[in-house]
This record gives C-alpha cells, structure tokens and sequence, in this order.
C-alpha cells in the first residue's frame, strides 16, 4: 500500500529535496523551498468512476471535428503574419521573447491596433506599466486605440475576470513574469508562479476561443527566463531580437504548432515604430563599398526566404593570446573555419586577431554562409579585395571540403534579382539552372581561388642568418637596427626589413613587390603581394 511522500521544491528552480533546508542546492537560492505531497493511495480497480467534472468534454471521432477552427486570423502586420504562417489562431498562446529595449511592446501595440480595426475587441494587459503609459505610446506611434481595452491589474484572478467580461479575440499579457497567483506564497516570477498564470491563461483561451500573446523576459544568456516548461505549455515561441543601436529589428519563430518554424520577418525601428522591412537584402546591402579587403556576399536561408547579406572579416596582428569575435555569427563555428583555413591554406590566422562581422544586425544560424565567411577573413588576411557582383555558397567541412547548402536554387535567383552576376557554390550544386554564372569547386582552397584568392598569393621570407642578419647574427641588417636603437630611430621607419616579434631584430630582407604579410601557423614569416609594383 503506498504512503504519501513529503518532499521540498524548490520555488525558482523547481530543484527537489527530501528534507527542508535553508539553501537550495540547484540555484543556490535561500529560503526558496516548499512543502509539497506526491504519491498516496492510488485507486482501487474496483472502485467506482469519478463522476465528470462539470467542464468535462468527451471525447469526439477524429472525423466530426472541423480543422477550419484552426485557420490562421490575419492580425493586419505582414512580417509578424509571415513568421506565424499566415496570423494568430483563435484559441492558440504564443510567447514572444527579447531583450530589454528592442520593441516587443512597440511591436504588440501596433499588432493590437491593426487586430481591433480588423477583427475587433482586444484586450491588453500591461502589468509592467500603467495604463497611462500604454495610452502614451498609442499616441506617440499614432495607432488607433478603437476596440483596445487596457487592464493593469497583475493579479491572474482580474485576468481572467476581464477575460470573461469582454470575450476578446485576442489578449495581449505584458509580461508573464510580473503577473502572479494570490493562491501561491511565493513571488511574482518565480517557477511556481509562471507556471501556475501560464496554464491557467491556456486554459483560459481555449475556454474563451481567444489568441493569447504573452511576452517573456529573457536571462544574460539570451533564454526566456522562468521554467523550461512555460516553452512547452504554449503553441508558439518568437523570438524577437537585433542590435538596438542598428534599426532592424528580426522575428523568428522557434515553435509553431499551427505551420512550419524558421520563418524570418524583418523591420525596422523608426520614429513612427516598427515598419515592416519587403526586401531586406536590399536593405542589407545598401551602403556596401565594392573592392574592399575584407568582405564577402552570402546568401543566407530564413524559412521561405532567402536572404543576401554581408560578412565582413578583418585579421590583425595580435597579442600573444589572440582574439577572436564575431557579431552575429557562431564564435565556436569560426574558431573551427579559422583551423580549416590554417590547415589547408597556411594563412597564418592562428596568432592573429580574427573579427567576424554580419553587416545589419542580422544572425547567421546555418552553415551555408561559411564559404563567405572564409572568404571575408582570407580577403582580409591578403588585403585583396573580392569583386563585387561574386557571391559565396556552401558549408565547409572540417577536411576543407565544401559541401551542399539547402535550397541553393532560391539563393540563386535572390542573388540573380539583385544583379550579381556569378556565384561559387559546391561541384555538387553548380548544375543548378539560375540566371547566374555558376562556378562549382570541391574544396575551400579551389573556391576561394576562384573567388580571385589564390593561396600562392603568400611567399614564405627566406631567413638567412649570414646576409641578413638572423636573429641577433652579425649580418650588416642587424647593425642597422642596433645603430637605429642607439640613435632613437623607430624601427617602423625599416620599410625593407622585417623584424622579429620578440626583440626586434632583423630576420629578413623584403624583396621587391612584397610587403610583410603575417606569421605561418609554425611560426615563419610570409610575403603578400604589393599592388602597388
């Protein structure tokens, strides 16, 4: 016969323990566990049924029920219905998550007015502002406040209250962290109260047959803060994000019960709020320099939507811990593409510093980019400028090889209507028809020659410690230094040597029509063209 156990949870967490204790052992928070009862007696088979509850529904033939009911509504602002599949379902919840200060309630005021001038009543709970201020911004983005109704109460009792009193087809809760149940001791945000509001707020909208948008804060690392399963009660995570000093702003969805994920909506952030974003590859590309050292076009995949962007990479010599940084790329995929191009090409790149930049606030999150990405620090490290109608495909493996990216046809034709003129892409997909020259290429080192990067571009400096002076050698280059370092002469002004990184000695001659040009992966010194010769 089983016994009712006593067990303490924790309420930020939700870790267990069998005792009570001062501190919890998961968050190292204090006085954060509670009491609470699992198992006891489970019903006899013999025992009667319970009776039905009196919301009870039985259950029906798969047949009789009508899949009209979840058709997508329209909310009236195309990048937010683009990333939802077409709009809001009646009776869906959704959770939207950003940082502080990108335009998440900018965004669901705006989705709030065009939703009451097409549907009707909207009710909009902002519990981390009054009602005052949520008029104030109506007003300052100019929007229509017809048919919104804006509640202030925190308490998920006058939630739902209002709920059943107005019969909205949708209901906006500004956030869920900052809404709490009088029922619970514990405080507004924690694990208990997030997922106590949150599941009586889903059963509400499937109750009221009315589309619920619940905003969510989000933790330093970029996760929505509360429990794991606040992600899983909801039909639909967003993720709403983009540098706030640029002016895009990008919608992504994570989850989307009612249609497929990985849809991309662009805006941008003006004086007037949110103004949806038709074509963001020109918008991306509109103030890129040509013949530039250092940048690189790919063309990303975002759902449906192909994407042509820039990447810009810049390697210099570093310190003797070498920094890498990357802005709206994968660091760890670009400490792994940095080793394929030391491997295969001998860049020299491993005691650099590498940035990696994606122009416009976007981030990459597929490996069909890495080509581009290559190609903007090798463009970089050889100061040679790829030419300006040429885009890159394809991800790079770790034995260099480049491999096929997804829908390489939709890439094509975004490049084609932007006028590029010719595209290197893996041997496997150069038979793709588009209305673009096409240049397959089976490994990084043939794309990127290809891409006019050629890898004998670089010279290894041949060290003679007799004529040239070695390391600390006789030679008359190293009585130059030395009477330069009496005299007080910068060693910068040493146009035709090259010196050693450590004490400044002579190590090499320069011959005509190269300049110095970084480190081997072993340590040697090479040579890169001067275009000026």
């Amino acid at each position: 016969m089983a016994r009712a156990k006593t067990i303490y949870e924790c309420s930020t967490c939700g870790d267990q323990a069998p005792k009570w204790m001062g501190r919890c052992n998961g968050c190292g928070h204090w006085n954060t566990l509670v009491e609470s009862v699992i198992g006891g007696d489970a019903p006899s088979a013999a025992s009667a049924a319970p009776a039905p509850s009196a919301g009870h529904q039985p259950a029906v033939p798969l047949a009789e029920l009508d899949e009209r009911a979840c058709i997508p509504m329209p909310t009236g602002i195309d990048e937010f219905d683009r990333v939802l599949g077409g709009g809001l379902v009646a009776g869906s919840i959704s959770l939207v998550g950003g940082e502080p200060g990108v335009g998440k309630s900018t965004l669901l005021s705006q989705v709030s007015a065009a939703w009451a001038e097409h549907h009707g009543t909207v009710l909009s709970v902002s519990a981390e502002e009054s009602p005052q201020q949520v008029s104030a911004r109506f007003k300052r983005l100019e929007l229509g406040g017809e048919g919104v109704h804006v509640g202030g109460d925190c308490n998920i009792n006058g939630i739902l209250s209002d709920l059943a009193t107005l019969r909205p087809g949708l209901a906006i809760v500004d956030s869920i962290q900052t809404v709490f149940d009088p029922d619970l001791s514990s405080a507004p945000g924690s694990v208990a109260q997030v997922r106590q509001c949150s599941h009586r707020l889903a059963v509400a909208a499937r109750e009221f047959n009315c589309a619920i948008v619940l905003v969510g804060q989000v933790t330093k690392d970029g996760g929505i803060a509360g429990p794991r399963v606040l992600e899983h009660l909801v039909d639909t995570v967003l993720s709403f994000d983009g540098e706030r000093e640029l002016g895009l702003r990008v919608l992504r969805a994570l989850k989307h019960r009612f249609g497929p994920t990985g849809e991309l909506g662009v805006f941008e952030m003006t004086g007037q709020g949110l103004q949806t974003v038709e074509d963001p590859s020109g918008r991306m590309l509109g103030d890129r320099l040509s013949d530039v050292p250092g940048s690189a076009v790919a063309v990303t995949i975002e759902g449906r939507r192909a994407v042509v962007l820039e990447m810009q990479g810049l390697v210099v010599p570093g310190a003797p811990n070498p920094r890498r940084s990357a802005q709206g790329y994968d660091q760890k995929r670009l400490a792994m593409l940095l080793a394929v191009l030391d491997k295969q090409m001998s860049l020299g790149v491993g005691q650099q510093d590498v940035y990696l930049s994606v122009v416009g606030g976007m981030r990459v999150n597929e490996p069909g980019s890495d080509l581009a990405a290559c190609a903007a620090i090798a463009s970089s490290v050889l100061n040679k400028a790829i030419a300006s109608e040429v885009v890159a495909i394809g991800e790079v493996g770790l034995a260099g090889e480049l491999r096929s990216a997804s829908a390489v046809d939709r890439r094509l034709q975004e490049a084609a209507r932007l006028g590029f003129r010719k595209a290197v892409v893996p041997e496997s997909d150069a038979a793709t028809e588009a209305d673009i020259e096409i240049v397959g290429a089976t490994n990084v080192v043939a794309a990127l020659d290809a891409l006019g990067l050629e890898a004998s571009t670089y010279k290894p400096i041949p060290k003679n410690p007799n004529g040239a002076g070695g390391h600390g050698g006789p030679g008359p280059n190293n009585q130059r230094v030395r009477k330069a370092r009496q005299a007080g002469q910068r060693y910068s002004e040493f146009s035709d040597l090259l010196l050693d990184r450590g004490d400044n000695s002579a190590i090499g001659q320069i011959p005509d029509g190269y300049v110095h040009g970084g480190f081997d992966t072993d340590g040697g010194l090479r040579l890169v063209p001067d275009d000026s010769f």
